[in-house]
């Protein structure tokens, strides 16, 4: 579960700040036992690795490596559409190797112009126990405050988060996730969320499965709030595709999505592109300027129905 932003039907997500563990496949064939399935926010993200980031207005990223823990960001964004901003990035982070073998903490922290502050530690008990917190304000006012735990047994993967509670107002959002490896190809679990407020009181389940194939995997979420079904395949070493479909039972809304990723090793160029059903065009190309430790961005994205364009270009340094 990522960061809880907001209490709708569901809480919202965000892609977790820290390094990925490695990715094992499901089925250990030196002795024959079934491996960790991972997380519940890493289901359909291969599948969302693959459409291209939306870029709009003029970005510069710059990366320094201060020490093998210590890295800090600086990113300018000038934009046509909202204000501009300035952001500062700090993140002290270690390997997995370092992370097993010493207690110590990784801390990630984003400021911006604004002074709006987004941070997150992350905190292993130990070998199978992982503590998370994240904090996030917006300029003066506190918008989120959340903890987890999780816990990743041989198999299985169970999660509990606690967000934004007010003692005050008697509010809360509590979620449980549980992920299971039932066969080498097939996980099941589910998701329920409770939350409380002033106003409202009640739970959503989300039951979840995915099955994966040698280079495919299938992912379906389906409950009260909704249904979430996404399909990766990878066609060869330059080529992935991912199909998305997204229907809200709160906004009754359904959108279909394809996207697709296109790697040129000979050229140091990836390029992503995407269509839905919402008559929205868009890609995203990246251009790495060998000898330099640079990337150039370029996007556009069109979206017809609205009669609406937005282009951007960025560069990476570091």
């Amino acid at each position: 579960m990522g960061s809880v932003l907001a209490l709708s039907s569901r809480p919202a997500r965000q892609n977790s700040p820290f390094p990925r563990d490695s990715i094992h496949s499901r089925w250990d064939k030196r002795d024959g036992r079934l491996t960790n399935p991972g997380g519940f926010d890493g289901l359909h993200r291969s599948c969302k690795d693959v459409f291209p980031q939306q870029i709009e207005g003029i970005k510069l990223i710059i990366n320094k490596t201060l020490s093998s823990f210590f890295e800090v960001r600086h990113t300018l964004h000038l934009s046509t559409v909202g204000p501009s901003n300035y952001r500062f990035h700090a993140s002290y982070l270690q390997s997995d190797t370092d992370s097993k073998e010493v207690d110590s903490p990784m801390l990630i922290g984003e400021m911006d112009s604004s002074g709006s502050l987004n941070a997150h530690s992350l905190l292993r008990l130990s070998e199978r126990i992982r503590a998370k917190a994240v904090f996030q304000t917006q300029q003066s006012q506190f918008v989120t405050w959340q903890f987890e735990t999780e816990y990743r047994g041989n198999d299985f993967t169970a999660a509990c988060t606690l967000a934004n509670p007010d003692i005050l107002k008697e509010s809360v959002i509590m979620v449980a996730h549980f992920l299971q490896s039932v066969s080498p190809h097939l996980v099941l679990g589910g998701e329920l969320v409770y939350h409380r407020g002033q106003a409202e009181e009640g739970g959503i389940l989300t039951l979840a499965g995915q099955y994966s194939g040698p280079s495919w995997v299938a992912t379906l979420n389906a409950g009260r709030g909704g249904a979430h079904v996404s399909y990766y395949h990878r066609a060869n070493k330059q080529i992935q595709v991912g199909v998305e479909f997204e229907a809200s039972t709160r906004t009754q809304e359904t959108i279909f999505s394809f996207g697709y990723q296109l790697e040129l090793p000979e050229a140091n160029m990836t390029f992503r592109g995407m269509l839905d059903s919402r008559c929205i065009i868009g890609g995203v190309l990246e251009k790495r300027l060998s000898p330099l430790p640079a990337v150039l961005m370029m996007g556009a994205f069109v979206n017809h129905r609205g009669d609406k364009v937005q282009c951007g270009m960025g560069v990476t340094v570091g």
